[in-house]
């Protein structure tokens, strides 16, 4: 009795060891996904009506080798409407910092070290629900408090 007890701690040890690598495991798997340059594809965003909006936005995501991240985007058009307005325009996204990740729920969590465009980010975190498509495009999606997807960012790994 004592030695199947024993035996059973050590393989109860075994497996409980075992998970923890793995997670570890698929957590370095993600972020080897995730490192590079990432150009964007499509930005579209997804009102409460249901109407789908394409954002017709340019941009590129690096995520680095050491948890970093810098995001930029900005409408395609911008330089046309820059060219034609009378004061200088704001609009699209610019920030950088730390990164780290939730596996069991694909998350990605920016914290936003500095941001030019939104300075209220600074401090915070940008929190997007990460997955990876069969063509291998990047998808971050915003989630409202309800959990419904708010606006999805597909970006295409650069070679």
């Amino acid at each position: 009795m004592q030695i199947t007890r024993k035996v059973l701690g050590i393989v109860l040890l075994m497996f409980s060891g075992s998970s923890t690598l793995q997670a570890a495991e698929d957590l370095e798997t993600i972020k080897q996904r995730f490192v590079g340059d990432w150009d964007l594809v499509s930005y579209v965003q997804f009102p409460v009506d249901g109407a789908e909006v394409d954002m017709n936005y340019s941009g590129r995501l690096i995520y680095d080798a050491f948890d970093n991240m810098t995001g930029i985007g900005m409408p395609r058009d911008l330089p046309a409407q820059a060219a034609e307005a009378n004061t200088q325009l704001r609009q699209g996204f610019a920030y950088w910092g730390s990164v780290s990740w939730d596996t069991t729920t694909s998350r990605v969590i920016h914290h936003v070290e500095g941001s030019p465009m939104v300075p209220a980010w600074v401090g915070g975190d940008n929190i997007r629900h990460y997955e990876f498509d069969a063509e291998g495009h990047l998808k971050l999606s915003l989630k409202n408090a309800d959990g419904r997807i708010t606006a999805t960012l597909t970006w295409r790994k650069l070679q």
